[in-house]
Order: C-alpha cells, then structure tokens, then sequence
C-alpha cells in the first residue's frame, strides 16, 4: 500500500553544506526503500513530502523525529494514495526563498511561506504547482 506524508520542520544547520548532507543522505536511503518525494527548504524551515510504502514511509518520518537536524517536527498531512506525485524524484528539492513571491502568495498570508500556519493540503498544493512549474531541482 502507498503513502504519501508531508511534515514540517525547523533546521538545526540551515548551512548549504548540512542541505546538500541532508540530500545526498535521503537520496541513498530513498531509492533502495522505494521512497520518492521533494524536500523545500527556506528561511530554516523544512517542508518534505515523502512516498512509498507504508512501512518505509512510516520508519523514515519516524527517523526524521528522533534527528537532531530536526527540530518541532510536526505531521501536516498523511494519506493512502493509489498512485505517487513525486514518483519521478528520489529527492526533488525547491529553496523556497527563491520561489516567485505571487506563487507563494497564493497560498500563504505572507510572501514567505509558513507550512505551520497552513493546512497540510494548501502545502502539498504549493508543493505540486511547484512541480508543475518545474521550480524542483535535484536528479529525479
């Protein structure tokens, strides 16, 4: 059964070094486990959507809670799904500080997101105009 999870979280090390770490890492992991998603990052705030089966999505959301590059790791949205939207990332990236200010705003009061004042649907929908967009980088 497939899963897709969206959390947010702040950065202990917002440093470009400790995101590419967290990327390469995720990348490794992801593709032997059948994990795909997007990680966002901006103004030290995470925002990961991750897929797979339920088991490896759940153990690595469990992961990511006990990571000390992580901190108030907190569940937005989490959904069976029949089939993957990232399915073409093992880990797409977006800076969400160079994202258009009228994208975001069109789902955020303010031009610098916030998924923790957001319902975890208005982020996953940012998170798919985003790939619709082709505002994701990374190797899919």
């Amino acid at each position: 059964m497939l899963v897709r999870l969206l959390y947010a979280s702040r950065a202990v090390d917002t440093s470009k070094e400790a995101i590419e770490a967290i990327l390469s890492q995720s990348r490794a992991h992801n593709t032997p486990h059948g994990i795909t998603g997007i990680l966002c990052y901006g103004s030290g705030i995470f925002l990961q959507a991750i897929e797979g089966g339920r088991r490896a999505v759940n153990e690595l959301y469990s992961h990511i809670q006990k990571d000390p590059r992580h901190k108030d790791v907190e569940l937005l949205h989490y959904e069976e799904i029949t089939e993957r939207r990232f399915g073409g990332w093992t880990m797409g990236q977006v800076n969400l500080s160079k994202i258009n200010a009228a994208s975001v705003l069109r789902y955020s009061e303010t031009p610098d997101f916030d998924p923790y004042s957001v319902s975890g649907k208005v982020s996953l929908a940012l998170l798919e105009e985003l790939m619709a967009t082709a505002a994701i980088a990374g190797r899919p």
